[in-house]
């Protein structure tokens, strides 16, 4: 994962290495040693090792303002003297870690909310199997963290209170919310007792404001703290060569007259002509925006209200600014409308016109991620730690209800988490492809193996009918631990020789195929699992499929039928392929069938590796 990147991780003895170098290669991180270490440990040629051969201090000084992450396992005091010339502020120092010399504590030094420290810390303690310690007021009442609210729509911080406001939250006091832009999908998945009030009728002690406009301070007699989500699109016209001072200028004094934040512009537009234009591409360096440049025909397509006949002979499109403006916001806002009409500023030979049009949904600003991930059977300590970290790191859970509830110990406070009810897979999958493409990390959440009767190949499926191109979002797998593998691990070893999986569900697969599939799994002499073997209504085929195996195997077959395994309700039933219907089995038992060769012994079910070891 490079949610961090880059982070590095800082090692001074060989028990901190071994500690962390696990951790590194799970994150895409780098370990720093010194040379001497490195050297000790014969790491030199390691891809994941960088070595320093001054100072620690002064290697720790050049990838300072570089990285996201740092992760010490030293004293925390030591680390505290390291980082302390270094700190500037919250809002750009990068998260800190502590991890103690054997890995069961990870602590979230610094910007444990805005860098994301608590969260990376969470991250490792699952890596390391320790514990997080978060020390923030926050997380002692299980709330949201204020300042992190809107990170991942892409929203940006503007002037405020921020430290009383989180405050007041903290201390369990009513915070109002007054929102006038960007999503509201947050609101729906605040953890119980958030603190928050929307009606606006409660007397409270704080105010956060969720804004494109810019907030007037003084006019408030409480404390305060605007977000201001990206959803103002500003198209650019000007006459070559325009310096960026006179560019800015427009900018700025277009958004005062507007009373618009800054901090909510999405990006800048203009047509492709200007696509080299140096004022235009400093302006978007200095605010950190995108710059799109459009083509004239396309420009021309839309419909302005101050279309301009000198323009169209200039550059062969009537309209730049409001053209541009009200093009990006409908490729990249998911639509929009123009809010300010184009503004023309002078200066000597110089020229430049603004135009501001809104986007229907603000821009994220980073490319979304999709990942699979498997949950193993349900019982946590079942999920792998790669998939324990996808869990706790995801803006978004999408799953079966039940399987998000199985989870519910991993999710963080005010995660987004949508549930869908069996049946609707697809609707889930095509759920998850529309947030990722508006630059969401989505978790897509299987019960056993996501590849295995599971969510990953319907996801792929639905991106194949969308010509997705491989990269956008980027997709993760995940794998977990398979209902037929736990089953298996309950009852002993019978899976020591070829097996298959059969799902007697006849929803995807035709009666026929399942059928054929059977007789053909024993003839075989296959060791067979069956997913899914009776429903309610579905009552014939586990008769059927009895049937079939008894043309094929002993009536002595063992067989065992386990049910919710690793979870509070599991079963298990050991009996024989000629008894095992006389046993409940459902949609949540698996039914494990032996070969000719698997036999009981001491209630465990053994698959001799060959056919002659017992010979």
């Amino acid at each position: 994962m490079k949610t961090f990147h880059p982070l590095t991780a800082i090692a001074v003895t060989p028990q901190a290495v071994k500690l962390l170098l696990p951790v590194v290669e799970t994150l895409t991180g780098k370990l720093l040693l010194s040379e001497s270490l490195a050297q000790e440990l014969e790491l030199g040629k390691n891809s994941l090792v960088e070595t320093y051969s001054n100072s620690l201090a002064t290697a720790l000084e050049e990838r300072w303002n570089n990285h996201q992450a740092f992760i010490f396992s030293l004293a925390t005091g030591a680390v505290v003297r390291l980082i302390a010339p270094l700190l500037h502020s919250k809002q750009t120092d990068p998260a800190v870690l502590v991890v103690d010399a054997t890995g069961q504590s990870v602590i979230s030094l610094l910007s444990g909310h805005q860098g994301g420290g608590n969260r990376l810390a969470q991250i490792v303690a699952e890596q390391l199997q320790g514990k997080a310690i978060l020390t923030g007021g926050a997380n002692g009442v299980g709330q949201i963290a204020m300042d992190c609210l809107g990170i991942p729509f892409g929203w940006r911080k503007g002037k405020g209170d921020w430290t009383a406001v989180s405050s007041a939250l903290a201390c369990q006091k009513l915070v109002g919310v007054t929102q006038t832009a960007g999503s509201t999908l947050w609101q729906n998945h605040l953890p119980p007792g958030h603190g928050f009030t929307f009606s606006g009728t409660k007397e409270t002690t704080a105010t956060l404001l969720i804004t494109v406009q810019e907030s007037n301070l003084e006019k408030l007699n409480k404390p305060m703290a605007p977000w201001h989500p990206r959803l103002l699109w500003i198209g650019v016209g000007c006459v070559r060569g325009t310096d960026l001072a006179l560019l800015e200028r427009a900018l700025l004094e277009v958004l005062e007259r507007e009373n618009l934040s800054p901090l909510a512009i999405a990006g800048l537009a203009s047509v492709h002509l200007k696509a080299d234009e140096v004022g235009m591409q400093q302006l978007a360096q200095k605010y950190d925006l995108p710059f799109f440049t459009f083509p004239p025909e396309r420009l021309a397509a839309q419909a302005v209200p101050n279309p301009s006949e000198v323009v169209l002979q200039e550059v062969g499109t009537p309209s730049v600014a409001e053209a541009a403006a009200l093009t990006a916001a409908q490729v990249y806002g998911q639509g929009g409308k123009l809010i300010v009409e184009k503004v023309i500023v002078k200066q000597d030979q110089q020229a430049v016109t603004v135009a501001i049009a809104k986007g229907e949904r603000e821009y994220i600003g980073k490319p979304g991620q999709l990942w699979l991930v498997g949950t193993g059977p349900g019982e946590l300590s079942q999920i792998s730690p790669a998939a324990r970290t996808a869990i706790r790191e995801a803006d978004v859970l999408i799953g079966y209800g039940l399987y998000l509830d199985l989870i519910d110990p991993l999710r963080r406070p005010g995660q987004i988490c949508e549930t869908f009810p069996l049946t609707q897979e697809r609707q889930r999958c095509q759920r998850a492809i529309e947030l990722a493409q508006w630059g969401l990390t989505v978790a897509v959440l299987s019960s056993g193996d996501c590849g295995i009767y599971g969510m990953a190949g319907l996801v792929l499926e639905e991106l194949e009918k969308l010509n997705w191109d491989g990269q956008t979002p980027s997709v993760e797998v995940f794998p977990g631990i398979s209902a037929f593998q736990a089953a298996a691990a309950r009852v002993g070893a019978p899976l020591m020789h070829d097996f298959c999986a059969i799902s007697l569900s006849d929803l995807l697969t035709p009666k026929e195929k399942i059928l054929q599939r059977l007789t053909a799994a024993a003839q075989a002499d296959f060791v067979t699992a069956l997913y899914n073997p009776k429903s309610q209504k579905r009552t014939e085929l586990i008769e059927q499929a009895q049937a079939i195996f008894l043309q094929w195997r002993s009536p002595t077959t063992p067989v065992a039928l386990v049910r919710s395994v690793y979870r509070q309700d599991e079963t298990i039933v050991r009996t024989t392929l000629a008894e095992m219907l006389n046993f409940p089995i459902d949609m949540l038992t698996v039914v494990l069938i032996g070969n000719s060769n698997t036999y009981n012994y001491q209630d465990y079910l053994i698959t001799p590796r060959g056919y002659y070891a017992n010979a």
